[in-house]
């Protein structure tokens, strides 16, 4: 009886620690967009299933950061450029803090960047590690806080390192390693149309300090508006050491995060800007070139046909896996659920893919358009489309249409999960999504 006792209390505090998980960054906890927590909505409305809905000051793209009870938010309200917390049991803003101030221009001239109307300064997702939160802005300003609201340190990257050219706004998230903040900056060079070419790089602060601890230069043989990027570094351990890949610029690279030295880079990958994000498993990453080109699913381990590596470049023919050329997304980055790989293109049609042979399982079209990229948790996909409809499908290799969702709001930004509960950044609120009970 006594041995029962203490599994089930295993069993309970294990169960609690796997249900009160973070979402601290863009795409999650381990940047794949994947939950482990379980006991999630599955239907909700706005009559039905929300704990707390909370105005927010107008308008942003930023995915929700988690930490415990503190959720961070960006957001830009007419010129100033606003970082929110969030109570995670009530909805209550906490504090709100203003970084900077901008203007999205929309138009100007091609030496400059300007913005897309779905978006604006607040695209970027803050980053936390639970003691310090990073906010970043499209205008550069990169600004670190405690929980309390105090601030730590700011800076601005296009003050220290050039302005930015990027056609369509700036919006990488900046991500945290150790002791690192780790920004990107991945754009059009201006070559031919100015004489200093415009600067792309990764580039690491002390996130305590925020003084520069290293800076890598960043070049690809991509040219003009397929020198834009608006990807996330993700990570990932390769023969038990870590890397941190990026995606951009025709390119997927590796680098060492400690240091920013680059340890391999995949050319070729011929798209255009690219927006969709990496995502790894299997010993494998799957990335998406800009403009609908093909998921190319490529290897992470040693070249498959025993060729050496010169000077870092690999063979994309000799590293890729599989390919596929249809159905795939512009914007959503693909999520990966066991052996199974879920995308979404922006017009709404969904796939799941075997993610080790790249065989089609399924296809099917969902209701809407989709800027937001899927979130899968507990044997599920949740899709958000651009209108507040959220498609949740089983994730599984034959299509199962669980439930539709609607709320009243327009959702660009990718959903977060936290301790039992979906939250969904919308235009003009926040949603806290929880189980009927």
């Amino acid at each position: 009886m006594l041995l029962r006792l203490l599994l089930a209390g295993v069993l309970l505090l294990s169960g609690s620690a796997a249900q009160a998980q973070n979402w601290p960054q863009w795409r999650g906890p381990s940047g794949d967009s994947v939950s482990r927590e379980q006991n999630l909505p599955v239907s909700w409305s706005e009559a039905n299933g929300l704990a707390w809905k909370t105005a927010l000051p107008p308008w942003g793209d930023s995915t929700p950061a988690i930490w415990q009870d503190a959720i961070f938010l960006t957001t830009q309200q007419e010129d100033k450029l606003l970082a929110l917390k969030i109570r995670k049991s009530t909805g209550e803003i906490e504090w709100t803090r203003q970084v900077a101030t901008g203007t999205a221009k929309r138009e100007g001239a091609k030496r400059e960047q300007k913005f897309h109307q779905l978006h604006n300064l607040a695209s970027p997702s803050p980053v936390t590690d639970g003691k310090v939160v990073i906010f970043h802005f499209g205008t550069g300003d990169l600004a670190a806080f405690d929980f309390t609201g105090k601030a730590l340190w700011a800076r601005n990257l296009t003050q220290d390192f050039g302005g930015y050219t990027i056609w369509w706004g700036h919006a990488n998230s900046p991500v945290l390693y150790e002791n690192l903040v780790i920004s990107v900056c991945m754009q059009d060079t201006m070559a031919g149309l100015r004489d200093d070419l415009a600067p792309n790089y990764v580039v690491a602060h002390d996130k305590l300090t925020g003084k520069e601890v290293w800076k890598s230069s960043r070049t690809t043989d991509a040219d003009a508006e397929q020198c834009d990027s608006y990807t996330t570094p993700i990570f990932t351990k390769v023969a038990g050491k870590p890397q941190m890949l990026i995606m951009g610029g025709n390119q997927l690279d590796a680098y060492d995060p400690a240091t920013g030295k680059q340890l391999w880079f995949v050319p070729g990958l011929i798209g255009g800007r690219t927006i969709t994000g990496p995502t790894v498993g299997h010993d494998m990453v799957f990335v998406t070139p800009g403009m609908k080109g093909p998921i190319h699913a490529l290897s992470l381990l040693e070249s498959k046909a025993g060729k050496r590596l010169i000077d870092g470049r690999r063979d994309k023919q000799d590293a890729l896996a599989w390919k596929e050329d249809q159905g795939t997304p512009d914007t959503c980055c693909p999520v990966l659920w066991e052996d199974l790989l879920f995308v979404v293109a922006d017009n709404g049609i969904a796939s799941c893919l075997n993610a080790r042979t790249g065989q089609r399982q399924w296809r099917e079209r969902l209701k809407g358009d989709f800027k937001a990229s899927p979130v899968a948790a507990e044997g599920r996909v949740y899709f958000l489309n651009t209108k507040g409809l959220c498609t949740v499908v089983a994730a599984a290799p034959r299509y199962d249409k669980l439930n539709e969702n609607q709320l009243d709001d327009e959702t660009l930004a990718s959903p977060a999960i936290s301790d039992g509960r979906i939250y969904i950044r919308g235009k003009n609120s926040l949603y806290s999504i929880r189980k009927p009970e």
